[in-house]
């Protein structure tokens, strides 16, 4: 029983991953991402998560302000956008670049979420993080705890804003592989992507503070979603020590993918990020379309040990009453010429009576480059009941007497 509920919790595991990542190390660079200027990128499959391309993708380095997405996903999941957001000194004293709020001042959340996102501003950001956290240690725990649900497990988040720092735990950093994981979370898999996606495509957006003394128009600095068909979302970033940084999604023909570059080139070279996002992009739009890979497989039998057998006989019997527990007519994964998957069953080298319907006892396993990607569990579909000393002596008087 023990064998069959851990074979289960690796089954659910794998289902929830959808695709494990499949890593590019040792795989040669395709000619046209040999130029890359990015120290660190990444291409994702963002309906997947697997990793199409990687160029240092696990380094660690500092991430500037594409640490913002984060704190846009964590504040959207955490608080009412109506809430209304008391301006701290802290807050209205960070460095530029700057909305200028005022120590004193009161601002509706959501309209400091589009100062956030459009312009990058870190006194909003902070703003943000003090209300929403407490304090901006506070909200730095509350990005940290959200990273490590998502899987992010070499980010460490200190400011809200992205701006260099490091504390006794480390440094604030990240890497394009997390970066990647963290967008595709904010527009694919968050209860709030809907509210992300529209805050981060909004072109313009007016506001004032809550008395009515001051107003602002904001615009949407990230010029990518000009540059591509299809271009879903993104966030620019920059200080001394990260270089310039970006993540961005795009959507074309039922495809979504995300880059995610860190260190992509110091001033005056800002449109180096640019450069290596049409490439990354235009890698995966040319290259990976969807197949159907679906196998129909033999599902097999298992040994049922003390069960009653449906023949009467009282030795073991292979039990067939198998089943996928939740068959698909079609199984679409994103992939390159050439890639092919692997299908293995796995199955419990036997069962012990009494066996429910609904009993998870194998599943069928996609791979792909050696790496499981898909995973359906095989389910018993009838009852077999326990082999006992009352239905023994009521066979054996079955067989005396009749």
């Amino acid at each position: 029983m023990f064998r069959i509920l851990l074979m289960a919790a690796l089954v659910l595991s794998l289902s929830l991953q959808a695709y494990a990542q499949t890593e590019t190390a040792g795989q040669e660079t395709p000619s046209e991402l040999r130029q890359l200027y990015a120290q660190s990128a990444v291409l994702m499959d963002a309906d997947s998560g697997r990793i199409l391309f990687e160029k240092n993708g696990y380094e660690q380095r500092p991430m500037a302000s594409t640490t913002k997405i984060m704190t846009l996903i964590v504040t959207l999941e955490n608080a009412n956008l109506d809430e209304i957001v008391a301006v701290s000194e802290y807050a209205a004293g960070m460095p530029d670049v700057q909305l200028g709020i005022r120590a004193g001042e009161q601002y509706r959340l959501e309209d400091l979420l589009y100062s956030l996102m459009l312009e990058s501003h870190n006194d909003s950001a902070v703003a943000i993080a003090e209300h929403v956290g407490g304090s901006v240690e506070g909200f730095a725990a509350m990005m940290n705890a959200k990273a490590r649900d998502i899987g992010c497990y070499d980010t460490y988040y200190i400011t809200p804003n992205g701006l260099d720092a490091e504390d006794e735990n480390g440094v604030h950093s990240t890497t394009a592989a997390d970066l990647a994981r963290v967008m595709r979370y904010c527009i694919c898999q968050s209860p709030k992507k809907d509210e992300f996606l529209k805050i981060t495509r909004t072109n313009a957006y007016s506001f004032g503070d809550v008395e009515g003394l001051r107003n602002f128009t904001v615009g949407n600095k990230n010029a990518f979603l000009g540059m591509m068909e299809g271009a879903l979302s993104g966030k620019t970033g920059f200080t001394n020590n990260a270089g310039y940084c970006y993540v961005g999604a795009l959507e074309r023909d039922g495809r979504t993918f995300i880059v995610a570059l860190l260190a992509c080139g110091w001033p005056n070279n800002r449109s180096y990020k640019w450069s290596d996002t049409r490439k990354l992009m235009s890698y995966g739009l040319e290259n990976y379309q969807y197949q159907n890979v679906w196998q129909d497989v033999m599902l097999g039998s298992i040994p049922v040990e003390n069960g009653i057998p449906e023949s009467g006989n009282l030795q073991d019997e292979a039990y067939t009453g198998l089943k996928l527990a939740s068959e698909e007519p079609d199984l679409a994964l994103l992939l390159a010429e050439g890639e092919e998957v692997q299908v293995k069953t796995e199955l419990s080298e036997s069962l012990t009576a009494p066996v429910e319907p609904g009993m998870i006892v194998g599943s069928v396993c996609y791979y792909l480059n050696g790496t499981a990607v898909k995973a359906y569990p095989i389910e018993a579909v009838d009852a077999v009941e326990e082999l006992t000393l009352r239905w023994c002596f009521f066979k054996t008087a079955e067989k005396l007497f009749l």
